[in-house]
This record gives C-alpha cells, structure tokens and sequence, in this order.
C-alpha cells in the first residue's frame, strides 16, 4: 500500500482549517472570541470596556464554580500541605489527600474512581490501551466503533487507536449499524458521549442491551451530565447500571457540573487501575490534580452528599422548563441543559450571537468544524443559578435578533415540558 492511502484516515487539518477558519475570523471580527473579562459576580462578566452580561455558555450548571465551600475547600487545601502541587508523576509519589479524594469519589461514583488533570487527558490515557486489549476481558484488540458525534477529545485520539486495531465511525447514535458490527466480529468497543456537547444523548438503555447480547466494551464520556442528573450527582450513564462491570468505563469533567477541576475515570475492575497509571500516556508520564483543585473536589462531594445537590438539580430543571417554554430546540424536554439554537447560516448565527452579547448576554454562535456544514447555531448552556429574569429577557433578545417568536401549543398557550430528575 503507498504510503498515500496511510494518511487523513481519522483527521484532516487541512479540510478543515481551510473550510471552519472563515467563521472562526467572522467571530473574531465580531468579537466573540478573544474576549477577555472580569468576573462581576459568580452570574455576570465585565468586559475590558465595561461592558456586562450574563455568561450562558458556562459548563457550571449547578453554579458550584463559585459556591463558597467550594472555594474554601480550596484554601483550606493550600493552607493544609503549604505547597500548591506535588510536581512529580503520580505513579511516583502520591499525596495522602489525593488518595483520601480518591476514595470518596469511589464511595460517591459506587465505583473505583481515579481523577486525572482534565477529562481530555484521561481519554488520552484510556483509549489506546482499550485499542491494544490491555483492558479487554481477554486480552485481545477489539475493533473501536466511534460515534460519528463523538467529542473532539475522543476524536483526537482515533489515530493512535488506529495504530492498534481496526478503527470504524458509526453515523451519530446508530444501534443498526453498531449491532452488525458486533455481529461480525468477536470483540467490539464503542466509543461515545453520554450527554453530547451539542445536546442529546446517547442510546445507553441499547447500548447495555448489546452489551449485554455481544460482550460490547462501552467507552462513555459524561462529562455534560455529572452531577446535573442521578442519585448523589452521578450522571446519566452511571445511574443505569446498578454496578460498574468490566466491559465499560466511564469518563467525565470535574470542571463542568462537579464545580471543580479536573476529571475522573470511573473503572470495572480494580485490577485496571495499574496498567492505566503505568501506561496511560499523560495519566502515567504527567502530573495530577494540583492541591486546590483536590481541596476543591473533597467539598464538592460534601455537598454531593448532601440535601443541597437535589435542591440545585430541582432549580436546573426548572431553568430548564422555563426555557423550554419560550424558546423551541431540538433539545426541547430532553432533560439536560445544552440547547442549540438552530440557524443554519454561519455569518447570521455569528451576527446574531454578536447582537445578543450587546443585549447582555453572552450565547456561543457554532459552526463548522463544531457542528456541520451550513448547521450553525446558537449553543446555550442553562445552569440551576440562572435567574426567571434573565431567562425571560434572554428569550425576548432571541426572538427579536431573530425574528421569532415563542413557541406555543395548539390551544395557543406556551409549551411548558416535564422533565425527570
């Protein structure tokens, strides 16, 4: 084989550079990106001129970034080793604290849980050693089936998969396509988010079933659903399984809805654990979680374990309903907080999201490479502080930039959803 069939199977920069920067410079031209701010409450930013608006991108949903136990723990983290980090790889020298966060995760997960700097450096870790077996029941590479929406994180590390195994792309949440895979060959794992960065989720009750008929190795990222939903904050796909078996491994932000930073791997079996922090790439060879961060997470499970995370997943989802009810997306109801706003066009969602930011808030225009050729939109993300205000006036500023108006039933009156907690 010529060594011109070898390349751009998994990425291509210069497809892609040449077709998204246009939006990327519009945004820029727009300022939109860039931007640099200062916090003027734990809800409002302060631009460089002055300027204020409410963030409604920001992955905090239950607004723990800036709770005040959180930021103590943070402190009291610092105060207790007078250093800010154990500069050295973890599978070296540990600190107590670190173990002691990393067993009350465990307890909190209900499954062996190890953090890792950020989620993205975790996949990184896990990813190719699911590709060369190491992590597989019996030893043998499975053929690495990825969601056509998989995050950019996971998507990144496809080459290196494909240096291991046979690697496949499966069109976004396609239980057909996944199911004949598993039909065909002996060993499969499937690679996908949990709760997807442009809303949705993935088919996890289908997921389980083939995992349960063909012996499907699962690959979940739930970062977008810590906390935001399940029993003690543990997401979406956690919350399905009474137990975490041996053929699934679930990934997630701390920086999202935990309120911290970092990200964690929750495991089957323990016995993974060493080959993960010997031969995990960055999970082996970098550093871990700094102090504050570990002082952070050790008061997020407190309020995790406490009455106070139902409180906060209840406001969420009343942010949610509320929303739903002026503003439709395909997202409407679905129980999460990521909502696209669709326009279709690049320059008009850039010209729109720019038009919204000088009403006072601040919302995400999307295009390609983030989302598909002449798909963009307006990405939101709801958190359980967002005040009714805000939502309303946010809502009156869309459909006056855009147009529209709120949707509403065929009895006329405005849709209001229900969603599980």
């Amino acid at each position: 084989m010529s060594s011109s069939k070898l390349i751009n199977r998994f990425r291509n920069n210069g497809t892609a550079i040449a077709y998204g920067n246009h939006a990327w410079q519009t945004a820029f031209n727009n300022n939109l990106i860039d931007i640099r701010v200062d916090y003027e409450t734990a809800n409002i930013l302060r631009r460089s001129d002055g300027h204020h608006f409410v963030n409604l991108c920001s992955c905090s949903y239950l607004g723990l970034s800036s709770h005040p136990v959180i930021l103590q723990g943070a402190i009291d983290a610092i105060r207790s080793q007078g250093a800010m980090d154990l500069p050295i790889s973890r599978i070296r020298l540990r600190l107590n604290l670190l173990e002691e966060f990393e067993d009350a995760l465990s307890t909190l997960m209900g499954a062996r849980t190890i953090s890792a700097v950020t989620s993205s450096v975790a996949t990184a870790g896990v990813l190719p050693l699911i590709a060369s077996g190491h992590l597989s029941v019996d030893g043998k590479p499975p053929v690495m089936v990825f969601d056509k929406f998989c995050h950019f994180s996971m998507d990144y590390i496809k080459p290196i998969c494909g240096d291991e195994t046979t690697v496949l792309t499966a069109p976004h949440n396609d239980m057909t396509f996944l199911e004949d895979v598993c039909r065909k060959n002996h060993n499969v794992a499937y690679v996908c988010d949990g709760v997807y960065s442009m809303g949705g989720a993935a088919p996890l009750k289908e997921l389980f079933y083939l995992q349960d008929r063909y012996g499907l190795f699962l690959f979940i990222d739930d970062s977008h659903a810590l906390s935001v939903c399940g029993v003690k904050g543990r997401g979406h796909a956690r919350s399905l399984v009474p137990e975490l078996n041996p053929l699934t491994i679930i990934i997630a932000s701390l920086g999202k809805g935990f309120g911290t930073s970092g990200g964690i791997i929750m495991l089957g079996p323990k016995n993974h654990e060493p080959i993960l922090t010997r031969f995990g790439g960055p999970l082996a060879w970098s550093q871990g979680l700094n102090v504050p961060g570990i002082g952070a997470g050790v008061a997020s499970i407190g309020i995790h374990n406490s009455p106070e995370l139902i409180r906060l997943q209840e406001a969420l989802q009343a942010n949610m309903t509320l929303f739903d009810s002026l503003i439709e997306t395909e997202q409407s109801g679905n129980g999460f907080p990521l909502k696209v706003i669709a326009i279709g066009d690049e320059d008009k969602a850039v010209a729109a999201s720019a038009a919204i930011l000088e009403r006072g808030f601040y919302t995400s225009a999307v295009f390609f490479p983030i989302v598909r050729r002449g798909h963009a939109g307006l990405r939101i993300m709801l958190r359980a502080d967002n005040t009714e205000q805000d939502i309303r006036s946010f809502a009156d500023a869309v459909h006056e930039t855009l147009g529209t108006r709120p949707p509403r039933s065929a009895d006329g009156v405005r849709k209001i959803h229900a969603y599980p907690l």
